[in-house]
């Protein structure tokens, strides 16, 4: 029987969100803007119009297009210079998928056009059999609908598909739609809210693959 699995991109197949970390933090520091990283953890796994409505809420009056602008040529900078950092296990573990014929998808807060341009970039466009993003839908993580629009797209119902992520928005979405939540934590170690939603944690994308590969033995 067909299997299918559905990533979240930044923090998952990306290792970006300690770029995108480190950017909050050096243009938060010029700008003197105060728990700043922890304002950052608040918005890992949502959209820009989520990510600015957490911000302004924080830091009223403060120009958050001029933050913004900051962090973007801090963050595009980085990558125009060395490439967009891939997760230890990101390309082993969806050539292992694509080979033994998962249904694969994405779905990403991130807008499209940036989704595109980064999976292109690297290589990993083509693995994905449907791909949704932030902009295609009104409602963020934690709410499901990006869940549920990517099985819909893939033909599956949630209950029979996997999602791996590494925020918790995240994990409460895939849950929310009924699927089996991985976690492969980043920045954020599981909670015990958590813990019970998870079909499982892993260390590492590469132990995910040996895991994965053990369950259709």
């Amino acid at each position: 029987m067909k299997q299918y699995i559905v990533f979240d991109m930044d923090g998952v197949l990306f290792d970006s969100e300690q770029l995108i970390s480190r950017c909050w933090k050096e243009v938060g520091a010029k700008m003197g803007l105060p728990h700043i990283y922890e304002t950052f953890l608040d918005c890992v796994g949502t959209t820009q119009k989520n990510t600015q409505a957490v911000f302004q809420r924080t830091y009223p009056g403060v120009s958050y297009d001029q933050f913004q602008k900051g962090c973007r040529a801090g963050f595009f900078g980085h990558v125009d210079a060395h490439g967009m950092p891939l997760k230890s296990g990101a390309r082993a573990l969806l050539h292992h998928l694509r080979e033994a014929n998962w249904g694969i998808g994405l779905a990403s807060s991130t807008r499209r056009v940036l989704v595109q341009s980064q999976l292109e970039g690297v290589g990993l466009w083509h693995y994905f059999d449907q791909v949704v993003t932030g902009d295609q839908l009104e409602r963020s993580k934690p709410a499901p609908d990006i869940y549920l629009m990517a099985c819909r797209a893939l033909g599956v119902a949630p209950e029979a598909a996997w999602a791996v992520e590494d925020s918790y928005n995240g994990i409460r979405s895939a849950a929310a739609a009924g699927m089996r939540p991985i976690m492969v934590p980043d920045l954020l170690p599981p909670t015990p809210e958590l813990e019970p939603l998870l079909w499982g944690r892993f260390d590492s994308l590469l132990q995910l693959r040996d895991r994965l590969a053990k369950e259709l033995d």
